[in-house]
């Protein structure tokens, strides 16, 4: 007999089908169905399936969408009263459909790469079931106040308000920094997180038509104006660059008074300081940044954020590309924010600026040009501003919108 096993044969047998089971149990929460010992214990142990890992979210994941304005869509005839009163941003047009609104939320990146919750607006003509639409990736223009990003601004002279009434889906992000994620620091010419920003709301807005049969030509463009005609070539760029899906139904971009070259845009800011501050304009010299004291390079600092961004903002704006402009890190501010550099074209760019912008320097959406054109890909085009004088920054915004949709209607279909 052995000393340690004190059962007979068939309670051996029964221990270890119990043992077996306990053990199951620990795993499947099925301990109550093990017995100990006799017939029941031969019969198998119903062990339910495993319960499916959540799926993995990434970039341009649709979240939520909710409808906007009380489930109202906008008429044409409040849309033309609108305009009839201010058309200092869109010019006057004849709209020709209702439009609903819609806030998305979904994933993009941060300044730091992190995945984060951001939000943004789809404008949709009322067309009908089943009536396609060209598709607009509308890229709002530096504003200082949250309350004035497409999602949360949806008053009818508001460019994607007007553009969707004239027969376009429109998809308009609020950019991190802005509506969802205005808790967070804004990316500020910051050409990664800028261009993560537009595709991946136009890569939700792609899943929620298709979840909701909203039908769309497979057209589509990009088109803002100033901190907007940035991250339109932002997001060029990166589709260019990355083979990006969307890539092949882009018809073309329409880039307006863009910061696109950094360097060329402070240059040009450095000159307004340097007329600002005449006792140390003879400092103030692209190249040699680096070498003014602690103090000095604080307040070129601060008259530069000034020359960009009013003091009442409401949004926390990084500066980090003024810093390596002081630091005369050339390389590395052409690297983490200058767009126009490091890709060809394979969609037509239409570029357009005034000559007499003071906010944004021509020279900026010059060098665009001459460095895209020089590529030698798709057609690269520059209008001026010459219909409105002075061709200031804001002064030509209604001309460059009467231009973006003469572009855009020579191809358009479905209008």
């Amino acid at each position: 007999m052995n000393a340690f096993l004190p059962f007979n044969p068939e309670q051996r047998r029964g221990l270890r089908r119990w043992l077996q089971c306990a053990a199951l149990a620990a795993t499947t929460a099925t301990l109550a169905a093990c017995g100990g010992g006799g017939d029941d214990d031969d019969k198998q142990v119903p062990v339910p399936p495993p319960t499916p890992a959540p799926a993995p979210q990434g970039l341009g994941e649709l979240l939520h969408a909710e409808r906007l304005a009380g489930g109202a869509s906008i008429t044409p005839r409040v849309i033309s009263a609108a305009l009839a009163e201010d058309h200092s941003k869109v010019p006057e047009v004849a709209p020709r459909y209702s439009v609903s609104t819609w806030r998305l939320t979904y994933l993009t990146e941060d300044k730091d790469g992190t995945l984060v919750r951001a939000s943004g607006l789809v404008a949709l003509p009322d067309k009908g079931a089943n009536a396609a639409s060209p598709v607009i990736g509308y890229q709002h223009a530096t504003t200082f106040q949250n309350d004035n990003a497409p999602s949360r601004k949806l008053e009818p002279a508001e460019p994607p308000i007007v553009l969707a009434s004239l027969g376009y889906i429109v998809v308009a992000p609020d950019y991190v920094g802005f509506g969802e994620s205005n808790a967070r620091t804004h990316p500020y010419l910051q050409a990664h997180p800028t261009a993560r920003a537009v595709l991946d709301m136009l890569t939700a807005a792609q899943t929620w038509r298709r979840q909701n049969a909203v039908a769309d030509t497979g057209q589509l463009y990009l088109v803002g104006y100033s901190e907007g005609g940035y991250a339109t070539m932002a997001a060029q760029r990166e589709m260019e660059r990355s083979g990006h899906p969307l890539l092949a139904q882009l018809q073309a971009s329409v880039p307006g008074a863009g910061p696109y070259d950094v360097q060329a845009t402070l240059d040009g800011l450095l000159q307004r300081v340097q007329d600002e501050r005449p006792e140390i304009a003879w400092l103030l010299k692209p190249g040699t940044l680096r070498h003014l004291g602690s103090s000095l390079r604080a307040e070129v600092r601060r008259l530069l954020m000034r020359a960009l961004l009013p003091g009442d903002a409401d949004v926390d704006y990084d500066g980090r590309f003024i810093d390596l402009y002081l630091a005369d890190r050339q390389d590395e501010l052409k690297e983490f924010s200058s767009v126009h550099w490091g890709w060809t074209p394979t969609a037509p760019v239409y570029l357009f600026h005034g000559r007499q912008d003071q906010t944004v320097p021509f020279a900026a959406g010059l060098s665009a040009y001459d460095t895209l054109a020089a590529t030698r890909g798709a057609p690269v085009s520059l209008q001026e501003c010459v219909r409105t004088q002075p061709s200031g920054h804001l002064q030509c915004v209604p001309e460059y919108f009467t231009y973006a949709i003469d572009v855009m209607q020579r191809t358009s279909r479905g209008l």
